[in-house]
């Protein structure tokens, strides 16, 4: 069954922060609405199945199977937030979106809690993060119990935190890299398996750690 989407309905995602549009086969855009995608700079990732609705990225647009990724920013990572869901999609990641949705001043504990609890319960396999630095989410997703957050600055503190850490969540600041090299950061960091070994030891001491009574 063919969908229909209009301008209308451009405006009603746009409302809500969602600048992505997944575009399907059964997916029909009128030419008002796609002259309102292109004036609001909407990302269209063109997508033969989706797990959500036709269209529509929704927070909960992920699969039981593969690379289950959830993002989340504060106001000053949003519009890169929204590229890197295209990104990732166009990658073939599940992508879920945790907010925020507009650039309206926000507070990133929020996002970064809700990030973080998603992959500690397993929901998702990894989390990425952003906001001005790179540096606040990090601490507060590292905060929950079986996160390893790590603020990421090039590809080899990708790769190390992936490799050497097993991190879970990549952090970054999108005031202080440009979008090309965030890109490449994640790339490597979502490429890098968790070498093991001496490192697997090193992770068992934070567990005792974090597990210790206070």
């Amino acid at each position: 069954m063919k969908k229909v989407i209009t301008e209308r309905d451009i405006l009603e995602l746009e409302k809500k922060g969602i600048k992505v549009l997944i575009k399907t086969k059964d997916l029909i855009i009128t030419p008002l609405a796609l002259d309102k995608i292109r004036a609001l700079n909407f990302a269209i990732i063109e997508k033969e199945i989706v797990e959500s609705k036709p269209g529509l990225l929704t927070s909960r647009n992920y699969s039981a199977s593969g690379n289950r990724i959830i993002i989340g920013s504060d106001h000053t990572g949003f519009r890169l937030k929204n590229q890197l869901i295209k990104y990732l999609f166009e990658k073939s990641y599940q992508v879920a979106d945790a907010g925020t949705f507009s650039e309206d001043s926000c507070d990133y504990p929020d996002y970064a809690k809700a990030v973080a609890e998603s992959v500690a319960s397993g929901e998702n396999n990894f989390g990425i993060l952003i906001d001005a630095t790179g540096i606040p989410s990090a601490i507060t997703a590292n905060k929950i119990k079986g996160i390893r957050a790590a603020t990421c600055y090039n590809t080899f503190s990708a790769k190390s935190s992936r490799a050497h850490n097993d991190a879970n969540v990549l952090v970054v600041g999108a005031k202080a890299l440009g979008e090309e090299t965030i890109k490449l950061i994640v790339d490597q960091w979502l490429s890098t398996p968790f070498e093991g070994g001496r490192h697997q030891k090193r992770l068992d001491k934070i567990s005792e750690i974090e597990n210790a009574e206070l």
